[in-house]
């Protein structure tokens, strides 16, 4: 008997699919051994060896595994191809007691097919110390600051708070974009377009304000991009002119473009794609990811490769064939070069494990969420093996001469586009951010009239607009995962937990699917700034990162590396520890209870304030907060407790401002604050139609205050009666289902026995 060991129950399933009865399947559910929870489980003086221990939860898994493993004639680790898995795979060694030079082999597949998993067991191998020492030296510094910082902010500002190798680098970004979108200062500016036609046609096309004459506004001699329009009444006057001038073509540009698809998606374009295209967070793609891998749907999904194996290759060029035409077809396989260091070009890139399988055609089975994720990966994948997509692109150069012959002419331009063979954007286009977006990447077509130099130009209309100029935006999923790549810092398997951390900590908030930092996270960031620079630097991490590379290639050994850093880090931690004082800020607020100055505290829910007095609970909000409590307050006068009818009150929890029953703890109700539409529900008549947000893109909807016991809602906010009952005819046509999900999902069977095919 020969015994699979995986850590997923999901995979194992998958596998038994596979492989014959003389195979059993089971899982590990992840790690099994791991450093204490309490304790720092780390000998430091001892070459910082780790101090592994078997968690109580996976004893059992480790018993059942351990009796398995004794009957099996051969015990194969499949665990995955990464650090993580390698690492999960020497844990498995040393806590069953495995032999590697008899009965033990390690094998690695990077997709759940039949051919991949026979070829692995084909070719069995050792299990690679350099990476399961890369993985232990990550561990190993991760756990040395988190442990050793996390105490000093706990003395420094307020207990509860923690520090993270990359996490605080995250937060650092966070925060230093907060403070530059809080300097600045917006700067107004006026642009001037044109609708022009031929002579002889009506049809009109749009032209920009590019050029002005010099001395016009008090600039050079001619000022390009946002002119130099600084106020209406130079816009005015700028206007005034171009009424009465004639416009003449001067140049005319026409060029063909040719562009070539996006790279296959490795783990960090995957997440910032899923976050532009499909709103999911990097948390929620790396889960969905996971089951779409382990089901055998998609290849590994952490990876930085760009490289697909020559067997994908040919495939895909048989189903773009199929479902685009023979004219979509590349002569030859087209490759991408990864400028990453330390990408490991023997992985692939994340993509489909069966490209035929479209995803119209899958398991009606699977989740939205998996659907549209795999159809993302699909599309990417056979875009970026299909034929370049030309374009022809036009820019017209049209002089408005004033009548005013003191002063020089003004200058438009027009551009057009037409696509004259779509190629790869028949199946998919990379999507873009709003401060990525640039006219060279967009797809938008607009056809120009055939013009030609000299030829005078019809002025129909002149249009004026208002602009300020925009700051920083604050970063999204996509835009901070890709920053953090870009500087080194961890790495794209990271960046999921890293972001969720953050969250969880209460350091940063998402507001509008941005990234903002609370109150707290502004005083850990500037706290470590002031004392911990080289552990929040960007490049001192991302020097640590290349040299966990460093490890897995066998370049360098794993305690030198933490011996580099610990050394310095322990020094300075003992020196801040005890110069820097208590964070203290005194309030222009006195205590009701001792008269004194109120000093300004940090809690689980944010700032509030505190008596002076040793000893003493008195306690008040922030005067800000105040105000927004009263507000809130008033608006939501009149709401009873939906399980008592006692009156409800505004308290402030993690997630914000709600509403809880006065005779808490006695009584446990709480509600959402709502936006009221003015309107009453028209499904219950007893509740309010309120505004609510979805939960995944955050897209505002409308619907009863009393949901789920009232199931109406409506995409459009109601603006009078006659649009209420136009969506309560719809709603009764077909009302949606109110479903809550209580306690964890049930586990899989951890044993599957292989079934022959």
């Amino acid at each position: 008997m020969r015994l699979i060991i995986v850590e997923s129950p999901t995979k194992a399933k998958t596998i038994s699919r596979f492989l014959g009865g003389d195979f059993i399947i089971k899982s590990s559910f992840g790690h099994i051994r791991d450093l204490p929870k309490k304790g720092i489980g780390i000998d430091i003086a001892h070459d910082f060896k780790p101090e592994y221990i078997i968690p109580t939860k996976a004893k059992k898994i480790v018993g059942e595994l351990k009796r398995d493993s004794e009957k099996a004639d051969l015990v194969i680790l499949a665990t995955d191809p990464d650090r993580e898995g390698e690492a999960i795979a020497w844990h498995l060694v040393q806590a069953l007691g495995l032999k590697t030079d008899t009965n033990t082999q390690r094998v690695v597949f990077h997709e759940i097919t039949k051919p991949a998993i026979e070829n692995a067991i084909a070719h069995p191998r050792e299990i690679d110390q350099n990476l399961v020492d890369a993985q232990q030296a990550r561990r190993i510094i991760d756990r040395l600051v988190g442990y050793k910082l996390s105490p000093f902010l706990w003395k420094k500002i307020r207990s509860g708070l923690s520090a993270g190798r990359v996490q605080s680098v995250a937060v650092r970004l966070i925060v230093e974009r907060e403070r530059e979108i809080q300097k600045f200062t917006p700067q107004e500016y006026w642009s001037v377009e044109a609708d022009l036609s031929k002579k002889d046609e009506a049809k009109t096309f749009k032209a920009r304000l590019v050029k002005i004459p010099a001395g016009r506004t008090g600039g050079g001699e001619e000022s390009i991009d946002r002119l130099g329009i600084k106020n209406p009444a130079d816009a005015q006057k700028i206007t005034d002119e171009l009424v009465g001038a004639e416009y003449k073509v001067i140049d005319v540009v026409k060029k063909e473009v040719r562009r070539t698809p996006s790279a296959p998606f490795t783990t960090s374009t995957l997440q910032q794609e899923a976050a532009k295209k499909l709103g999911f967070s990097a948390k929620q793609t790396m889960t969905l990811a996971q089951r779409l891998y382990e089901t055998g749907l998609i290849t590994y999904m952490r990876t930085d490769s760009l490289h697909i194996s020559e067997i994908a290759l040919a495939q895909a060029q048989e189903v773009i064939k199929k479902e685009f035409g023979a004219k979509y077809c590349l002569d030859a396989p087209r490759s991408f070069l990864n400028k990453s260091k330390g990408a490991q070009e023997a992985h692939e890139a994340v993509r489909p494990t069966d490209l035929s399988r479209l995803p119209d055609s899958l398991d009606k089975n699977l989740d939205s969420g998996q659907h549209r994720l795999y159809e993302l990966i699909w599309k990417r994948t056979i875009a970026c093996q299909m034929q370049v997509a030309i374009l022809d692109q036009t820019a017209v150069e049209i002089e408005a001469r004033s009548k005013n012959q003191e002063l020089r002419n003004y200058g438009f331009r027009a551009n057009g586009q037409v696509i004259t063979f779509d190629g790869f954007i028949r199946a998919y286009t990379e999507a873009k951010e709003d401060d990525e977006k640039t006219e060279e990447d967009s797809y938008e077509e607009g056809q120009l009239p055939e013009l030609s130099r000299r030829e005078l130009l019809n002025l129909i209309n002149l249009a004026k607009d208002q602009h300020f100029t925009e700051p920083p935006p604050r970063y999204t999923d996509a835009s901070l995962i890709k920053t953090l790549e870009s500087a080194g810092v961890g790495r794209p398997s990271t960046y999921a937990p890293t972001l969720t951390t953050i969250q969880d900590r209460g350091y940063v908030e998402k507001e509008d699917k941005k990234y903002k930092p609370t109150e707290i996270g502004f005083s850990v960031n500037d706290m470590l700034v002031a004392n911990f620079p080289e552990v929040i630097d960007v490049n001192f991490t991302s020097h640590i990162e290349e040299e966990f590379d460093d490890i897995a290639e066998g370049k360098i050994k794993w305690v030198p590396v933490v011996e580099e850093f610990y050394t310095p880090f322990s020094k300075n931690l003992k020196e801040k520890t005890s110069s820097v004082e208590k964070l203290i800020v005194e309030s222009t607020t006195p205590c009701p209870h001792c008269g004194k100055m109120m000093l300004v505290r940090f809690g689980r829910m944010g700032k509030f304030l505190a008596c002076p007095e040793p000893g003493s609970k008195v306690s008040l909000p922030l005067p800000e907060e105040a105000a927004k409590i009263k507000e809130l307050e008033e608006k939501t006068k009149g709401e009873v407790c939906p399980l008592c009818s006692k009156p409800l009150e505004v308290k402030r929890g993690r997630f914000g401002y709600f509403l809880g029953c006065v005779d808490y703890p006695a009584c446990k109700g709480i509600m959402k604050i709502f936006t009221k539409t003015g309107f009453k529900c028209p499904g219950c008549n007893v509740g309010d139609v309120v505004e609510k947000k979805s939960r995944g893109r955050g897209k505002l909807f409308y619907a009863c205050s009393r949901w789920p016991d009232c199931t109406f809602l409506m995409s459009k906010k109601p603006e009078n009666e006659e649009e209420l009952q136009e969506a309560l005819a719809a709603w009764k046509a077909k009302p949606p289902k109110a479903t809550r999900t209580y306690g964890p999902k049930k586990k899989a069977n951890k044993s599957i026995e292989a079934k022959p095919l």
